[in-house]
C-alpha cells in the first residue's frame, strides 16, 4: 500500500516511517504544510535506515500531494491541527482510509490531563472533518513516539484501533501487525475512541513519575 504520514515530520511520523519501511514492504511517503521540510525530513529518515543497513527510499511533499493516491493516510498532527490538515487534503482523499492518532491533552499542575474536543474525541472530530464516504479509524493513540522512532529498541505494544468501517479497521490492523512488536487489537466504534484516547496522558503521567517505566505502552494479556 501507499501509506502518506501527513504531518510526519514529527517523532510520531518518524517512528511509524522508519518502521514500516524497514519491516514492510509498503511505499511510505512524508507530508508536511511546508514540502521542503518534507523532503529534508524524508531524506533525514533514508539515512537513518541506511544507518541500519535498510535500504529505503522515502519521498516528501506537502501534505494534499503526499495524501494523492495513497491507500492509508495517518494524521500525525497534533489535534488543534487536525481539522486543518484534513480541509487541505480533502481533496486527494480518494478511496483512502484516513488515520487518527492524536489525542486532547493539556497540562494542569504538573499532570498531564485529558482534553478531549466537543466532539466525544479527536477521532470524532476527524471523522466529522473528513469528506463524506471517507472511512476514519482511530489507531496508534499510545505509543511512545521515542521508542517508536529508535530502532535499536525492541517493542511489544498493543496498537487499540476503533472505527465504524470493518473494512478500513481491517486494513489499519493489517497495517500495524506488519511492525515488529506490534499487535493491532480491535477496539470497537469510532465511539469507543474517548476511553482509547484517554489511555495516553495516563501512560504519559505514569513514565513521568517513575523512572524505571519511561517510553509506555499499552499490551493486553
Amino acid at each position: 500500500m501507499r501509506i502518506a504520514l501527513c504531518g510526519g515530520t514529527g517523532d510520531l511520523g518518524r517512528g511509524i516511517a522508519l518502521r514500516l519501511i524497514r519491516d514492510t514492504d509498503h511505499e511510505v511517503v512524508v507530508g508536511s504544510r511546508d514540502p521542503e521540510k518534507a523532503r529534508e525530513h524524508a531524506t533525514q529518515y533514508e539515512d537513518e535506515l541506511g544507518s541500519h543497513d535498510v535500504e529505503g527510499d522515502i519521498n516528501g511533499f506537502d501534505n494534499a500531494m503526499a495524501a494523492d493516491r495513497a491507500d492509508v493516510v495517518v494524521l500525525c498532527v497534533p489535534a488543534y491541527h487536525l481539522s486543518d490538515t484534513i480541509d487541505a487534503i480533502g481533496g486527494s482523499l480518494d478511496d483512502t482510509v484516513l488515520v487518527s492518532p492524536a489525542v486532547g491533552m493539556r497540562r494542569e499542575e504538573g499532570t498531564m490531563n485529558y482534553n478531549p474536543p466537543s466532539a466525544g474525541s479527536v477521532t470524532a472530530l476527524a471523522a466529522a472533518a473528513a469528506p463524506d464516504g471517507t472511512p476514519v479509524v482511530g489507531a496508534f493513540h499510545n505509543l511512545a513516539a521515542g521508542r517508536l522512532a529508535d530502532l535499536d529498541a525492541s517493542l511489544d505494544w498493543d496498537v487499540l484501533v476503533v472505527g465504524d468501517d470493518a473494512d478500513a479497521k481491517t486494513t489499519v490492523e493489517r497495517l500495524a501487525d506488519g511492525i515488529d512488536g506490534i499487535r493491532a487489537l480491535d477496539a470497537g466504534p469510532l465511539a469507543a475512541a474517548s476511553e482509547v484516547e484517554s489511555l495516553t496522558p495516563l501512560l504519559i503521567n505514569v513514565a513521568a513519575n517513575n523512572d524505571a517505566l519511561a517510553d509506555l505502552g499499552v499490551s493486553f494479556n
